[in-house]
């Protein structure tokens, strides 16, 4: 499967593509985990969106870089989800590269925040970031503050 990398801003995306984005984001952090949750934040407006889509546009993998002072004081990455489908073919890992890459490109060696879910620790670990503070809930779900300096 041929994917295809994007970056817009909010006023670039597409119905088509919001839709899919929240698809995705739904199904991912609504449904498999089984978490009602407010997904629409107000944050998206203010973000920058990065996702891949296969040749039919249906999109495989999604993060949000939002701005510094909306979420933290710092640039941040969250909504990470990528599709059951596609777990476990790295594509994972290229969306996280992507994006940090994107942000250096664009600020500068600049620090980096996410409030991650405490089992994907290692996997954010695996880019750089380190804890920041304790273990908390979120929707019922443990999470941790990491950053990483670029």
């Amino acid at each position: 499967m041929h994917l295809s990398w994007h970056i817009r801003k909010w006023r670039e995306i597409t119905a088509d593509e919001l839709y899919k984005m929240l698809k995705l984001r739904i199904n991912v952090f609504v449904v498999e985990q089984n978490c009602p949750y407010p997904e629409c934040d107000d944050k998206d407006q203010k973000s920058i969106h990065l996702f891949a889509q296969d040749e039919t546009g249906e999109v495989h993998a999604y993060l949000r870089i939002v701005s510094a002072g909306i979420s933290y004081q710092e640039i941040s990455i969250g909504r990470v989800a990528s599709s059951a489908a596609l777990r476990g073919t790295g594509l994972g890992k290229e969306l996280m590269m992507q994006g940090l890459s994107f942000i250096e490109e664009q600020y500068g060696n600049v620090p980096v925040r996410i409030s991650a879910q405490l089992y994907l620790r290692k996997f954010y670990e695996s880019f750089g970031f380190i804890v920041q503070g304790e273990t908390y809930l979120e929707d019922d779900i443990p999470h941790i503050e990491m950053t990483v300096q670029l």
